[in-house]
């Protein structure tokens, strides 16, 4: 795996929305038949995973992501597998194990999808009932990008 291949990979996602789901699927399974090395296998099961899920099949995206972090993968694709694998056990009606995930990252792994974490948290906690943890993550999360009144929507999302 190199850098022209990364780049191609962005081509195709670029088309997202623009070709049909299924032509997008095929695009993404053609070029990740061009990793060869055995520990690009579980680039390979990731970026799958990512085009099912971005297509609305999650049903065929939750092994995907379950292979690839069984595989080995690493560093920021695993982040992002863990979280959109959580995602996609919340729609497919997993929550318990959604929250798990979601909370295990959040204690064990800081990086810049931080907020990510805990906005698809938030979003599983109130799949579950849990609205004012699920508020207060979100406003916690959103506090941090905002012009103006960071710290008093921070404070208000502790308090809640």
């Amino acid at each position: 795996m190199d850098k022209n291949w990364e780049n191609q990979l962005q081509n195709i996602w670029l088309k997202l929305g623009t070709i049909s789901s299924e032509e997008f699927i095929e695009q993404i399974k053609n070029h990740v038949e061009l990793l060869t090395e055995t520990d690009s296998q579980a680039i390979a099961d990731f970026e799958r995973a990512c085009a099912f899920d971005s297509t609305g099949h999650e049903q065929e995206a939750e092994p995907l992501y379950r292979s690839a972090l069984e595989k080995g993968l690493t560093g920021l694709r695993r982040r992002r597998a863990r979280i959109q694998l959580a995602s996609t056990l919340r729609n497919n009606g997993k929550i318990e194990e959604s929250i798990h995930i979601l909370r295990e990252e959040k204690a064990h792994y800081s990086d810049e999808l931080n907020d990510a974490v805990d906005s698809f948290l938030a979003l599983s906690l109130s799949s579950a009932g849990e609205y004012k943890e699920a508020l207060s993550l979100a406003l916690k999360a959103l506090s941090k990008h905002l012009p103006r009144y960071n710290i008093s929507l921070s404070r208000y999302a502790e308090n809640l």
